[in-house]
């Protein structure tokens, strides 16, 4: 199944990764029809990163930052070894996380200010007009 969606991440354009993706659920229904009519109710999800440029598309599907960041969170949390308190983990994740956002600010950028830009002429299509929000974060 990997294969089949790395496929899909390795086409050149978004109207082949949307035909390629077509394809996936179709793959997979014999022998797994659960997994095949999730991806196929996930498909506006999966493929938003082809609503912006080809160029950004690596970064969009890269997790590299967070795993640096947490791998920067666990180094901090074992000097420490024993936290007396839970404020003090938050002081702890907070501190890390305000030191990563001034590096990410000032130093290094994961996306050139270009490429943020040219993606901001490419506004990403909703399926509804109002967002979905989980039973749980409503009031």
């Amino acid at each position: 199944m990997a294969t089949l969606l790395r496929t899909v991440f390795e086409q050149p354009d978004t109207d082949t990764v949307k035909a390629q993706m077509r394809q996936v659920p179709d793959a997979l229904e014999a022998k797994f029809p659960k997994a095949a009519a999730h991806l196929d109710a996930a498909q506006h999800d999966l493929l938003a990163f082809a609503a912006f440029p080809r160029e950004i598309w690596k970064q969009i599907w890269s997790n590299n930052p967070q795993e640096r960041l947490n791998k920067e969170i666990r180094r901090r949390a074992d000097v420490v070894g024993i936290f007396p308190d839970r404020t003090a983990v938050i002081r702890l994740v907070g501190a890390v996380l305000a030191e990563q956002n001034g590096e990410w600010t000032e130093a290094r950028r994961y996306m050139g200010r270009e490429l943020l830009a040219k993606a901001r002429l490419h506004p990403i299509e909703s399926e509804t007009d109002e967002p979905a929000i989980p039973a749980e974060l409503t009031a």
